[in-house]
């Protein structure tokens, strides 16, 4: 009987999983320079929870913080520092010296935990939220600074561009897939729209039945079987999610190959407040299909191409009642590419003891992210440290080379 359940629901919910892969549409957005070097930075958005993804299992406060958040299955990355078993696949590049991590890093952002400000102010890359906070990116304003960029070959995958190269330089837009999700009202306006076009008519008629049908599925299922029906769920959202990823790294991968040398594009899911254990696992194989998918597709080019991950902030060092973790402070960055000097966990660890905490509940962050991305910038396309403090990231402390770049 189980299996029988556990067939009709893969079969069921899979088309309603292929309609809309997530219900955030991901932006993707490029610009082209003269250069062999190429940057790709991809937004985590939701808040990566830096203590799980790259774990400090040998601290014995990790588990008694986290004892419902195991970490027994991850992979040994330097002794000290271990990788979540979702992200497996990635050892082959931290071992070819491909993949590195920045631990205990974090923006200026401090206190209110917004994820739409936190977001904003990792993008925007600015020391505070301001009334001018989103009138510009951090790449916008690099890219204002190296000798002829073609502006006119930038351009956004998704409903919105990226904050990260908003300004001056123009780009167009594609969305993706996006849900159906309406309710009678809307449904019936619809009806009216689409019935002055025949061919809209048919193909909303079409999205909308299947979307009834997913939820007629989703109502018929006892409450015996919503443990199955997570389990399923989990498994077809999880391969949707990831297969969407892998398609937007494609699309970038073949963009990186031609003109193209800064891309741009985030991957979601990390807002992991309850069962970290089993949320944290989507978005975890979702950034490692991107990752994969850049270096198969890049071929030659992954040797030139440095690719940064980023996250708003951190999450809370204990778990919460619900097995997950709230809004923290300090997080980690995840860097891979030809380029990174990898198989190496940077930055200064401040330990886990509560009087290390930030405010007695966040891992406590010891450097600016965006000195890590300014240092790249510097190293990759010699963009001055002056400029990098004063323009691109104003108020920014450099401070030493970190040296991650190959």
């Amino acid at each position: 009987m189980v299996t029988s359940r556990r067939r009709f629901l893969t079969n069921s919910f899979a088309l309603g999983c292929s309609l809309a892969a997530s219900p955030l549409v991901t932006p993707v957005t490029f610009a082209s320079i003269p250069t062999d070097k190429r940057l790709v930075v991809i937004v985590l958005r939701g808040g990566m929870d830096a203590l799980d993804i790259v774990a400090p299992v040998a601290d014995p406060l990790l588990i008694k913080y986290r004892p419902r958040i195991k970490h027994k299955d991850h992979l040994d990355l330097d002794g000290f520092f271990a990788l979540h078993p979702e992200m497996a696949d990635l050892m082959p590049m931290w071992k070819a010296g491909e993949l590195a991590f920045a631990h205990a890093v974090a923006t200026p952002y401090r206190g209110k935990r917004s994820h739409f400000d936190g977001q904003d102010l990792l993008e925007a890359g600015m020391p505070e939220v301001t009334s001018t906070l989103r009138e510009s990116g951090w790449m916008n304003r690099m890219l204002e600074l190296l000798p002829n960029v073609e502006k006119t070959t930038a351009f956004s995958v998704g409903r919105e561009n990226m904050l990260t190269l908003r300004g001056d330089l123009p780009t167009t837009s594609w969305a993706p897939e996006s849900r159906v999700d309406l309710s009678e009202q809307g449904r019936l306006l619809l009806d009216v729209i689409f019935s002055k076009d025949p061919v809209f008519a048919d193909a909303g008629e079409t999205a909308l039945t299947l979307t009834a049908q997913e939820m007629d599925v989703r109502n018929a299922i006892s409450a015996e079987d919503e443990e199955l029906i997570e389990e399923v769920m989990s498994k077809t959202e999880k391969k949707a999610r990831a297969d969407k990823t892998k398609g937007v790294a494609a699309f970038a991968a073949d963009r990186l190959k031609e003109d193209t040398r800064f891309a741009t594009f985030s991957v979601g899911g990390w807002d992991t407040h309850q069962r970290q254990d089993r949320t944290i696992k989507k978005a975890a194989n979702e950034l490692q299909s991107a990752l994969l998918t850049l270096k198969s597709e890049l071929g030659p080019v992954w040797d030139k191409t440095a690719v940064v991950c980023m996250t708003e902030f951190g999450r809370t060092a204990r778990e919460n009642g619900t097995g997950g973790t709230d809004h923290g402070t300090g997080g980690a960055m995840v860097m891979a590419g030809g380029a990174i000097r990898g198989r190496k966990v940077y930055g200064d660890w401040p330990g886990l003891d509560e009087a290390d905490l930030y405010i007695r509940r966040d891992l406590m962050p010891t450097s600016d992210l965006r000195r890590y991305v300014g240092w790249l910038v510097h190293d990759m396309f010699g963009v001055s440290q002056s400029d990098l403090s004063t323009k691109v990231f104003p108020g920014l402390d450099m401070l030493d080379n970190p040296n991650f770049v190959r």
